[in-house]
């Protein structure tokens, strides 16, 4: 039998929305985990090991957006949308989350050519929302943090902060930052986007630099999912990613499913959570684990409906009581 993992949002994302009665009883009487690491890389690390170690989110993407990964060192360059403050400025917007269309990066992307040429960094954006630095083998990328991390965050922190001022490469890094604002800050087409009302791309957020891994494995058989990072780690481990799915349907082996996007917990339960507990009942699936993107994860499995002296669970944020069990 197999074994289902849904992989899901932050539980504050859902917190709030009242857990239905057959879910609550189903989570007080299953195993909690002890809390493991929140975030995107800790999350997609309990699922696949990566070889050597490292986190080269550009690289990753990169075989999926252009096929070509495999022939240099890659950087993520986004583009951004960087806002003054009293106290500074914060990251506001990045990637996908400016909703640029073609149109915008072939606009935007012929002005900074030069700038990252010249630095030996050629740029190019296979997709709008996702661009790139290809750099010669052995230069050393820059350490700031994933987009996940940084919005919001006052840049000085995301910067200056990752390395010190006594860090002569981050420092060339953190001169590219400043000159690609300046670039973007003056370009024409900023100015049409703010006057249809949308926000500017003023600055470009560089991450997730490094080489393709090694070796990429995991344990699961299928993975469904529509985001490029969790396609791209499902393709370097030799499957052939499925799209994201709407509901719960059983797999042939072991599944793991990306729900990382939901935010409605009544329509969770109802597509995911009770048809995956249903074929628990069955004897459909061997166990269903729910990974949480904060670190909590819980594990059922068909005999747990024995453990009728176990409290339903009062809130998602909760760790089920057992009042009789050492």
């Amino acid at each position: 039998m197999a074994t289902a993992t849904l992989l899901l949002p932050a539980r504050l994302r859902l917190a709030g929305q009242p857990l239905p009665a057959a879910l609550a009883l189903a989570l007080g009487r299953a195993d909690a985990g002890t809390d493991d690491e929140g975030g995107e890389r800790a999350q997609l690390l309990r699922h696949f090991e990566l070889l050597p170690r490292g986190w080269p989110v550009a690289a990753l993407t990169r075989s999926q957006d252009a096929n070509d990964a495999a022939s240099a060192q890659w950087l993520r360059a986004d583009p951004a949308w960087v806002r003054p403050d009293i106290n500074g400025a914060r990251l506001y917007a990045c990637g996908d989350g400016l909703r640029l269309s073609r149109e915008d990066a072939d606009a935007l992307l012929p002005s900074l050519r030069t700038l990252f040429g010249d630095a030996g960094f050629p740029i190019d954006a296979p997709t709008p929302s996702r661009w790139y630095l290809r750099m010669p083998a052995g230069t050393r990328p820059p350490s700031f943090p994933g987009p996940d991390e940084a919005l919001g965050a006052d840049l000085f922190d995301a910067l200056i902060g990752t390395g010190g001022d006594a860090d002569a490469g981050l420092r060339r890094w953190r001169s590219l930052f400043n000159e690609a604002q300046v670039v973007l800050h003056n370009h024409p087409w900023n100015a049409r986007r703010a006057a249809a009302g949308r926000p500017p791309v003023n600055a470009l957020w560089f991450w997730g630099g490094g080489m393709l891994p090694d070796h990429v494995s995991t344990t699961h058989a299928q993975v469904a999912s529509d985001d490029v990072l969790l396609r791209a780690l499902a393709a370097n481990a030799g499957l052939a990613p499925a799209p994201g799915r709407r509901c719960f349907e059983p797999a042939a082996g072991d599944g793991l499913f990306d729900l990382r996007e939901a935010r409605d917990a009544a329509a969770l339960d109802r597509d995911w959570l009770q048809p995956a507990l249903a074929a628990l009942r069955r004897g459909g699936l061997r166990q269903l684990r729910l990974d949480f993107a904060d670190g909590a994860g819980y594990l059922l499995a068909p005999a747990q409906r024995w453990r009728f002296w176990r409290r339903p669970l009062a809130r998602l944020a909760a760790v089920p009581r057992d009042d009789t069990e050492a």
